[in-house]
């Protein structure tokens, strides 16, 4: 029988106690600033997909991107001999600080490698300080640059002739397209013996060998 009377037993349960609201204002929005890449040169970009001396279809290009790719591929898989011939060192094309450095990987793998550059007016690559001729200057046992001689009929074309297997050239060098072979012997030779006569009548520039010295 319950005892109405009987007293309450306390508990050890505390009654929960009502905080105080806290008050909290937004300062608003914050914008976040992710830092943009720096100017081409700052990263290198991706050599193209495909093997010198195993593919044989010929890649064009229209734009800046996809002929440094197709030079980056060229010259990374390079193994005795680069020449190049050119008209102004084609700025837009080897003045790139990853092309520089393929350039110098190459020539530092063996001392037998070997770079030659034709070039038709090195007067603007001399004022701009162009990246092979400062390339050139601390691996000059290696990598030679001279003038197309102005009496030696030579090629408007702008083209890089890698080992006997791969060509890069550009048709007009004034613009910024052309096509890449990785492999085609035949027309590399016929390429190579162009360049070698044009080489062996080409001459030393004082502006050329003043900025060498």
């Amino acid at each position: 029988m319950d005892n109405q009377d009987a007293p309450v037993e306390p508990t050890d349960t505390p009654q929960p106690v009502e905080l105080a609201a806290i008050e909290f204002e937004s300062p608003g929005r914050f914008a976040v600033h992710n830092p943009q890449q720096s100017a081409a040169g700052a990263t290198p970009g991706e050599p193209a997909p495909f093997v010198l001396g195993h593919h044989a279809e010929l890649e064009r290009f229209g734009q800046p991107q996809e002929a440094r790719a197709h030079l980056l591929a060229l010259l990374l898989q390079a193994r005795r001999s680069l020449c190049l011939y050119s008209d102004d060192l084609q700025p837009w094309l080897y003045h790139h600080s990853s092309v520089q450095r393929a350039c110098s990987r190459f020539l530092l793998a063996s001392p037998r490698n070997r770079l030659r550059i034709l070039v038709r007016d090195p007067s603007r690559a001399v004022k701009e300080g162009h990246r092979l001729l400062s390339l050139s200057r601390r691996l000059s046992s290696n990598l030679h640059i001279r003038k197309l001689n102005p009496d030696h009929p030579g090629e408007e074309q702008a083209f890089l002739l890698v080992d006997d297997q791969g060509l890069l050239l550009c048709p007009e060098p004034g613009q910024q397209s052309g096509y890449a072979l990785y492999h085609d012997p035949g027309r590399v030779r016929q390429r190579q013996a162009q360049f070698d006569q044009a080489w062996d009548t080409s001459i030393s520039d004082p502006d050329l060998r003043s900025f060498l010295l």
